[in-house]
């Protein structure tokens, strides 16, 4: 089968198409044929050879890719024989996604609901529950204010729609006119470009003080961020596009009575029951997945240079 083969740390150029042998369902494992894969910002991390975390650099060569969609083609010899031709969306386990094929964990398989698309549920099943950890964790309150950063983002998107069914004012901060009009089409109240220099000054200016951040940015914008935060309100970070995480001490916080949430750990149990729970949320109609762009498989190096070259919206999926 075709797949993309990362060899060594580097640029994009460095996924490259290969042929590698079909995986086999072994003990509890089932087979995939990929429809979609999904690529997150820290996939782009770990390829460059610089991880949010040094625990997270793979031993190489390795195929890239924790999470896909398709359709179950083969089940182990101790898995319900029901899985096969069913539609879904499943982890990978960190890797093996970028691939025709792939060998999953029975226990990690998500049904699609009907009438969801399966490049929908892909988007979703990462991002999907990412942003609702975060919301849960957030406990937002209708008439709260809340500052989404990277608003146009695949999680970014995701909260900044959570955030107004939960009847909060959203604050969507993300670079460029393109993003910002995204973010407005999905319901955000004010927006705000983080590229310019005098951006918190205008959400102020527009909105005033914020009781939640959810920070995807990190470094000087998410200090910026802070600074609008209220007394007594609640710091999310879910992402570092900056490259590093806003540099907030625990005594900073405290002394305002500020809230730092510093990612969600969730357990495996709980990450598929808000995959699960995003999903029916898309066939119900409240959330909508963005999906701004997608790319055949073969070109995994070009998804990857655009979503590093931040001129990407919403979700980047690659297409087998």
């Amino acid at each position: 089968m075709r797949a993309i083969v990362l060899s060594q740390f580097g640029p994009p150029s460095e996924l490259v198409p290969a042929d590698v042998p079909d995986p086999v369902p072994g003990p509890g494992q089932v087979v995939v044929a990929v429809e979609a894969a999904s690529i997150t910002f820290v996939e782009t991390q770990v390829r460059s050879g610089r991880p949010p975390h040094p625990s997270m650099s793979p031993t190489l060569p390795i195929v890239p890719g924790n999470g896909v969609g398709g359709v179950v083609a083969a089940v182990g010899p101790d898995v319900d024989a029901s899985w096969t031709g069913r539609r879904v969306v499943t982890t990978t386990g960190g890797s093996g996604g970028y691939a025709e094929r792939v060998a999953v964990r029975a226990e990690d398989l998500i049904e699609v609901p009907a009438g969801l698309a399966l490049r929908d549920a892909t988007a979703l099943l990462a991002d999907g529950r990412t942003a609702l950890a975060l919301m849960d964790a957030a406990a937002i309150h209708a008439g709260e204010t809340v500052l989404v950063e990277a608003a146009a983002g695949g999680v970014g998107t995701l909260l900044v729609q959570l955030a107004r069914n939960a009847g909060a004012t959203v604050v969507a901060a993300a670079g460029g006119s393109r993003k910002l009009a995204l973010a407005a089409e999905l319901g955000a109240d004010v927006v705000a470009d983080y590229t310019t220099a005098d951006w918190a000054e205008r959400v102020q200016a527009q909105a005033g003080h914020v009781d939640v951040i959810f920070d995807g940015v990190g470094g000087a914008v998410g200090l910026a961020a802070f600074g609008l935060l209220r007394d007594g309100g609640r710091y999310c970070t879910f992402g570092m596009a900056s490259g590093e995480f806003a540099r907030i001490s625990d005594e900073a916080a405290a002394s305002r009575g500020i809230t730092l949430l510093r990612g969600v750990p969730v357990s495996p149990e709980r990450m598929r029951g808000l995959s699960r729970r995003a999903l029916d949320a898309a066939a119900s109609g409240t959330l909508r997945p963005v999906i701004g762009q997608t790319f055949p498989l073969s070109a995994a190096a070009d998804a990857h240079a655009a979503i590093e070259s931040r001129a990407t919206v919403g979700k980047t999926l690659l297409l087998v």
